[in-house]
């Protein structure tokens, strides 16, 4: 099951995705996880890049997911399915990327929900923790945590599809 803060994200068909990410400076967030973290691994059909739409397959849990986002940095598109976990496993083995394999919590800090991802494959991935926020509008300002290092929010290097892209195979 999805962790409980992502139920509405991943339950909602289509819609605007409004977050930011940054990279996880300490480990005081650990302190302050809520519940047990949720294992996910994820894949994509399509990586995106510049005005490009990506397409991911992600097993968070025993739920499975297909997403389509649509090109950007803190506002884009995003069109997201539950499907079944078997064809998640299939589709995940049609990619030509590197799958990623990560553990997502969830941190509250000044009224918002972050979620912080500790990556644990590829091994080139391995410690790399990064953390985000969804927001409800693109003009809300949530307080940072003291534990977050530079945000890499419109940094395209940073995104997941991209992180899959530069780790796979040469072909």
């Amino acid at each position: 099951m999805a962790a409980r803060g992502e139920a509405s994200r991943y339950t909602r068909s289509m819609g605007t995705e409004i977050e930011r990410k940054f990279l996880v400076a300490s480990d005081a967030w650990r302190a302050l996880v809520r519940g047990p973290g949720t294992p996910m691994r994820q894949g994509y059909l399509a990586a995106g890049g510049p005005g490009l739409p990506s397409v991911r397959i992600r097993l968070a849990g025993p739920a499975a997911f297909l997403t389509v986002k649509g090109p950007g940095g803190k506002i884009r598109a995003e069109f997201e399915y539950a499907i079944p976990p078997e064809d998640a496993e299939a589709m995940l083995a049609l990619s030509p990327l590197a799958t990623l394999a990560k553990t997502r919590w969830e941190v509250e800090h000044g009224g918002h929900l972050w979620t912080v991802d500790t990556f644990h494959a590829p091994a080139r991935l391995d410690g790399l923790v990064l953390a985000e926020v969804e927001l409800d509008t693109a003009e809300v300002d949530p307080p940072l945590p003291d534990w977050l290092g530079e945000e890499v929010t419109d940094d395209p290097r940073f995104s997941n599809a991209a992180l899959a892209a530069a780790l796979a195979p040469p072909g």
